[in-house]
């Protein structure tokens, strides 16, 4: 097959605009991401792009380039916008020459059906016109129109990669559905190893371990400029202390070889895999009894790490602005459930995305939700990027779930609840939390959606620490690896 893609306006035609957006801008990356998502995963097809840059090319230069092509199909990519603000949602339409029971329309209801699907949008419909490149493409051809850049829903969407890579992979299964395309064949993995041998097994990536903290420090930073996250966590073996630096934990050794092999990439020869049975329902804890380290070279003075010396609660304003002139809370083992957020939306926004630039943009209902609930929504983000693995989503919750802190997920291939949206999956994330650190009954702001809300020894949980074996079970480490990722926060704000 022979996709003739073409991504509207560009160059001087910036197309709509609105709430900070231009469309040229946002049809090139979706239409880049199709081209990609096709040709990596799809056999026997073809993409040709009307641009790849940003540049100006005539409707007439368009619809005869994919002529002379001989493109089997015509898609072409637009926002759309109104001169009211509340017109919102998807459309797209097909030439108006065409029958109700034409290709044209069959291949037009595949695709809508599937956009819709993925992209969060209202459905505005399946509509014709006489659209140049609908008109004058000799070949079957379907113009969607991909929200309301004028509407700040929609455009709200239109700023995040993961809904720009929704929209793409919408369009994508819709013509794979509609031309029959067939996945491409990869051969299965033959592990030298069993892969996950005991129920519950994490293979660890460990690149290095160091008798001194500062050094372990050094590796972790290292490796975030390769853009490999890891973090240090500090073990016993043989009664001695190491900072060992841990690059991902997965439930399959398959995986963590290839992290292991970005790790060797990035200049750490001696990075190593240890698998360790202490990883129950939720979240990448860790723990256990590791092996003998792989040592890093040491030297200078040891730096154990920064902790405060007593639990209480620093006062912290609710994280509005970039420039938060009052502490951050005491990193300790008694950190309180309840509290103040200290950062801000963007500062949580931006820490995700230094591991994970696709992560969807959920500061704000961090922010919103910690205030509603009288929570910590700084660290609660913090339990969700241990638990989605930075919203990865490498376990056994996927994205389309939006459970960011595997509720109900116990294991097994279980995969938990899911819910409607990203807020309502935040949400329920902030009540199971509120059922943990209280016996209050829970505020009536919001209605109830966390489905296990009433399985929850209620206040038997106050503190992040303290959710071991019960949020996690049994969880060795697991709160404290919520307060050592939001540790990590506090210091790149």
């Amino acid at each position: 097959m022979k996709l003739y893609l073409d991504p509207g306006h560009g160059g001087t035609d910036s197309g709509a605009q609105g709430n900070g957006l231009n469309e040229k801008d946002i049809t090139l990356k979706i239409a880049q991401k199709i081209q990609g998502i096709l040709t990596n995963k799809y056999e026997n097809i073809t993409v040709k792009l009307s641009r790849t840059s940003d540049i100006s090319k005539s409707l007439s230069q368009r619809t005869n380039e994919a002529n002379a092509w001989g493109a089997d199909y015509y898609m072409s990519i637009h926002i759309n916008a109104a001169d009211s603000a509340a017109a919102q949602g998807y459309e797209d339409y097909i030439f108006s020459g065409p029958s109700d029971t034409s290709r044209s329309a069959t291949y037009q209801t595949i695709i809508h059906q599937e956009v819709m699907k993925v992209n969060g949008l209202a459905d505005r419909g399946q509509k014709k016109a006489n659209f140049h490149v609908l008109r004058e493409s000799s070949m079957n051809a379907l113009l969607s129109e991909n929200g309301f850049i004028t509407n700040t829903h929609d455009a709200a969407l239109m700023k995040q990669a993961s809904w720009l890579e929704k929209v793409a992979q919408g369009h994508v299964n819709g013509l794979a559905k509609a031309f029959n395309l067939k996945l491409k064949s990869t051969p299965a993995p033959v592990p030298s190893k069993p892969s996950n041998p005991v129920p519950g097994t994490l293979f660890k990536v460990i690149a290095s371990s160091f008798k001194l903290k500062k050094n372990a420090d050094e590796r972790v930073a290292f490796l975030h400029g390769k853009g490999i996250e890891s973090f240090v966590k500090t073990t016993i073996i043989s009664g001695e202390t190491w900072y060992r630096v841990q690059a991902g934990a997965f439930s399959t050794r398959e995986n963590a070889e290839v992290r292991l092999a970005e790790v060797k990439k990035a200049g750490i020869k001696d990075a190593f895999i240890v698998a360790e049975n202490d990883l129950a329902s939720a979240g990448n804890a860790a723990g256990g009894n590791p092996p003998p380290p792989k040592i890093g070279n040491d030297s200078g003075n040891d730096e154990p790490p920064k902790r405060g010396n007593d639990g209480s609660d620093v006062p912290a304003n609710s994280g509005n602005d970039g420039n938060n002139s009052t502490p951050p809370p005491k990193n300790t083992p008694d950190l309180t459930i309840f509290g103040s957020t200290y950062l801000s939306p963007e500062q949580m926004n931006q820490f995700v995305k230094k591991f994970n630039p696709s992560a969807p943009e959920l500061g704000s209902f961090y922010q919103k939700f910690g205030a509603a609930y009288g929570i910590r929504g700084d660290v609660a983000i913090a339990q969700a990027i241990l638990e989605t693995n930075y919203f990865r989503f490498t376990g056994d919750v996927g994205p389309e779930q939006n459970n960011f802190a595997g509720i109900g997920a116990t294991g097994s291939g279980k995969r938990g609840a899911s819910f409607e949206t990203q807020e309502t999956g935040v949400l329920a994330q902030f009540q199971h939390l509120y059922a943990y650190a209280s016996t209050k009954a829970l505020p009536g702001q919001y209605p109830l959606v966390d489905p296990r809300f009433h399985l929850v020894d209620r206040g038997s949980a106050p503190t992040w620490t303290s959710l071991d074996g019960h949020w996690a079970a049994p969880g060795n480490n697991y709160g404290q690896s919520i307060l050592n990722l939001f540790e990590k926060m506090i210091d790149s704000a």
